[in-house]
């Protein structure tokens, strides 16, 4: 059923709605950078100053897990920052995700090593990664749906990939900072203090965030739908019932998502897969393969990984555009099928140890991840109705980095210590490639949904893919 001003939530001016695309582009950035630093971290450093007394490959592996528990508080923040967002607003909810990051973050580059407190370094450092994962998980949903939300319908894939850009500007932002640092110090000189620098630099990133956050409105779409609901509540009170029945009917959260929304659920779930277990195989266990098997230089693997975040910067819009033309699941399953033909060529052009070859290796893989990851956002908003859209698409995005980006870069690295090769590696991707066929074959194409709608619904496949528009 429409809300009972749908107009109410139509798209906005284009110069409020670039404003709402640049302050989630920031902060979503921002977010990313803490993120992915302490990724590229755990890949280069963490192993020798939190678990110095292993095996330097057993090291690396220590210092991933610690890198995948912070993927698993992200459906706990999910499930805590969904319900209060579809419950105050996305706004509110975003402010406090960046001031939560970036504060964990920040005090990172404060942490004392095991050569200072021992066992307790890695435990502290393992703390702080779970607030960082916490925060992340209750970050995107919001900042994606803050802009959906406003956007114009028709362009609802293209203006909702902004966000998404701030994943590949966070890894630029984070790998270009510690490749100058690598670049200018020693190698002692980098291991003792300047690893340090980039997470006391988020404290800076963090308050031109806030300020910038706190300067939007709250989503238009939202406001509707919560006015409905206030208005439900005072026709109950005044003993209306019939006013009260025509009012969207209030149910909390995550009992609406898991209740009449599962399906979808399960359908982000299973998208996600090949796009986020290809993405932290190219983006951090890379930086493992290239220099502890092929012989790369960190210097090399660093800026192979900024130029390839840069091309994947500037052409996540361009897939979000053509999925406004073509629909979501034809632009996914390009990226899905690409990623799955290119993961073997992708190892190969490593071996050769030559920096053009890693360059293209890792930016043909962005591409393809890219046409995944761009329509994600429009696709996730799509499947689910307004007052529980937060939790549904926080839930379906989140949940499923546990079973896929968590453990990525750990099964990655645990694969090539057994087997010495990267065939089985490549296999492990394509298994995952496999699985987001299956899903998108199981949905069907959301791009002329109507976010307005209160109850949404996930209609039987027709021959062209396409619902039509709902109006009120």
């Amino acid at each position: 059923m429409p809300s009972p001003s749908p107009s109410s939530a139509r798209p906005q001016a284009p110069r409020n709605l670039k404003k709402i695309v640049a302050a989630s582009v920031i902060g979503t950035t921002i977010e990313w950078y803490d993120f992915f630093l302490y990724g590229a971290a755990a890949a280069l450093v963490f192993n020798k100053l939190f678990f110095p007394d292993s095996d330097p490959l057993v090291g690396t592996l220590l210092s991933f897990l610690t890198y995948a528990v912070g993927f698993a508080a992200r459906p706990l923040g999910a499930l805590v920052f969904g319900h209060f967002g579809d419950r105050l607003g996305r706004k509110k909810l975003l402010v406090y995700s960046l001031l939560m990051m970036g504060g964990a973050t920040f005090l990172i580059g404060l942490l004392p090593t095991h050569a200072t407190v021992g066992a307790a370094a890695p435990l502290l450092l393992t703390a702080l990664r779970l607030v960082q994962g916490f925060a992340l998980g209750g970050e995107w949903g919001g900042a994606v749906l803050l802009v959906a939300e406003h956007g114009d319908a028709r362009r609802r894939g293209f203006w909702a990939s902004w966000p998404q850009t701030g994943a590949p500007a966070g890894q630029l932002l984070a790998t270009g900072v510690l490749a100058t640092l690598t670049a200018t110090l020693s190698d002692a000189a980098f291991t003792s203090w300047g690893w340090r620098v980039p997470f006391l630099f988020s404290g800076v990133l963090v308050l031109v965030g806030l300020w910038i956050r706190l300067s939007v409105d709250e989503s238009p779409v939202f406001k509707a739908a919560l006015a409905a609901a206030e208005r439900r509540k005072a026709a109950l009170a005044a003993g209306e019932p019939g006013e009260a029945a025509r009012a969207p009917r209030e149910k909390p959260p995550l009992v609406a998502v898991l209740r009449d929304h599962w399906r979808d659920v399960l359908i982000a779930m299973g998208t996600r897969m090949a796009e986020n277990i290809s993405y932290y195989v190219v983006t951090a266990f890379i930086l493992v393969y290239a220099t502890e098997h092929a012989g790369t230089s960190k210097q090399t693997a660093l800026n192979a990984v900024l130029i390839a975040s840069a091309v994947h910067f500037v052409t996540i819009p361009l897939w979000g555009a053509l999925s406004d033309r073509v629909g979501r699941r034809p632009v996914y399953l390009v990226g899905a099928l690409g990623t799955g033909v290119w993961i073997y060529p992708f190892f190969t052009l490593v071996d050769r140890q030559s920096f053009a070859a890693l360059i293209t290796a890792v930016t043909v893989a962005l591409l393809f991840h890219g046409a995944m990851y761009a329509p994600q956002a429009a696709f996730f908003s799509e499947l689910f109705a307004t007052r529980m859209r937060y939790s549904g698409a926080s839930i379906g995005a989140q949940f499923s980095s546990v079973a896929a980006g968590a453990p990525a870069p750990l099964i990655a690295t645990a694969l090539l210590a057994e087997y010495d090769s990267a065939a089985p590696i490549a296999l492990y991707v394509m298994t995952a490639v496999l699985l987001t066929v299956v899903a998108l074959g199981c949905a069907t194409e959301t791009r002329h949904r109507d976010l307005a709608d209160a109850e949404p619904h996930t209609p039987e496949p027709s021959s062209t893919g396409d619902q039509p528009v709902r109006t009120a």
